[in-house]
C-alpha cells in the first residue's frame, strides 16, 4: 500500500551542512499504510516532515491501491517533534469487492483505524553516515478495526477486533552510493495488517515479523525503489481450512517530491492472494499516493 520513498534524500551531498538551515527535500519521508514515516509498507527509523531539533513539523496524506478484486483508500496525518519523536493517526477503507458478495454480504467495507508512535533510540541517519552505526527507532502501533457484516465470521474463527504492533526499526545511509536500506522488525498478530483483526483459533500468539526496504536516489527530485513485508498467518489452518492463507506484500515504486511541501508517489504493489479460499488469483496493483509537509 505503498508509498515508499523517501527521506531517502538524506542521501544528498551536503546533508550534513543543511542542518543548521533545516531538512533537505524529502527528508521527512513518506507516510507508510499506517501512517508511520517510511515506506510505503513498511515504517522507517526516521521521523516525519521537516522538523528539526526544537521544532514541530506535520504531514498529511492520501493514498488510492486498486487490485484485481479488492480496494484499499487511506489518509491519515502526523506529528513529528524534533528529529526524536512522532505521533501519527490513519484510516483504512478496504472494499471487499466480489469476496464479500460470495460470503453472503454485498457491499462488504472493513474499516481501521490506527494511532501510531515512534521514538529514535539511537544514531543519526546524516550525521551518523559515515560510520556504520544506523538510526534506529522504537514504534508502537494500536489498531481498531470496524469489520461491519463480517464482526461474528471473525469472532468465530478466534480473531479480536483490536490489536498493538511494536516494531523496531534500523535506517542506514549510505551517501556514497545514494542508497538507503531500512530493516524493521515487527511484532504482531495481525490478519492482512489488522484488515481480518488480530489473532485466531491456528495461534493467538505474537509473531515476529522482518520488512526490508532499499531506495536509491536518482537525483534530488526523484527516488526509486522496492519493498518486502513478510506477513504472520494466525487464521491458517482454520475451520475453512487454508482460505485464509496469509502471502507477503511487497512493491517497486517511483516516487517524486517537486518542493518540500508535496510529494507523490506511485508503485506496483503485489498482495498475493488475500482470502484464497474465494479468490484464488493474486491480487496486483498500481498504488498512488499523495503527502503534503511542513
Amino acid at each position: 500500500m505503498i508509498r515508499t520513498l523517501a527521506p531517502l534524500l538524506l542521501v544528498v551531498p551536503l546533508a550534513c551542512a543543511a542542518q543548521a538551515q533545516g531538512k533537505l527535500l524529502l527528508t521527512g519521508g513518506v507516510s507508510s499504510i499506517d501512517g508511520a514515516a517510511g515506506g510505503g509498507l513498511t515504517p522507517w527509523a526516521l521521523t516525519g516532515s521537516y522538523a528539526t531539533s526544537g521544532q514541530v513539523g506535520a504531514t498529511a496524506y492520501f493514498t488510492r491501491l486498486p487490485v484485481q478484486d479488492y480496494s484499499l483508500s487511506g489518509y491519515g496525518a502526523s506529528v513529528a517533534f524534533g528529529e526524536r519523536a512522532e505521533l501519527s493517526i490513519a484510516k483504512q477503507d478496504f472494499s471487499a469487492g466480489g469476496t464479500g458478495a460470495a460470503l453472503g454480504l454485498p457491499g462488504l467495507k472493513l474499516k481501521q483505524t490506527i494511532l501510531g508512535a515512534k521514538f529514535r533510540l539511537v544514531g543519526d541517519a546524516v550525521l551518523d553516515a559515515d560510520t556504520w552505526m544506523p538510526q534506529i527507532a522504537l514504534g508502537v502501533e494500536y489498531k481498531h478495526l470496524d469489520a461491519g457484516g463480517l464482526a461474528p465470521t471473525l469472532s468465530a474463527l478466534g480473531a479480536k477486533r483490536n490489536g498493538v504492533d511494536v516494531y523496531l526499526s534500523a535506517t542506514k545511509l549510505f551517501l556514497a552510493q545514494s542508497t538507503l536500506v531500512n530493516v524493521t522488525l515487527r511484532a504482531t498478530r495481525a490478519n492482512q495488517n489488522g484488515l481480518l483483526g488480530f489473532g485466531g483459533t491456528a495461534s493467538g500468539r505474537y509473531s515476529l515479523m522482518p520488512e526490508v526496504s532499499v531506495a536509491y536516489l536518482i537525483n534530488k527530485q526523484w527516488a526509486i525503489g522496492a519493498e518486502y513485508r513478510m506477513k504472520p498467518d494466525k487464521l491458517n489452518p482454520s475451520v475453512l481450512g487454508d482460505a485464509l492463507r496469509e502471502d507477503d506484500w511487497k512493491d517497486v515504486f517511483v516516487a517524486w517530491a517537486p518542493n518540500k511541501h508535496v510529494s507523490l508517489t506511485a508503485a506496483y504493489v503485489d498482495l498475493g492472494r488475500v482470502v484464497p479460499g474465494v479468490q484464488p488469483r493474486r491480487q496486483r496493483g498500481v498504488y498512488g499516493s499523495i503527502q503534503f509537509a511542513y
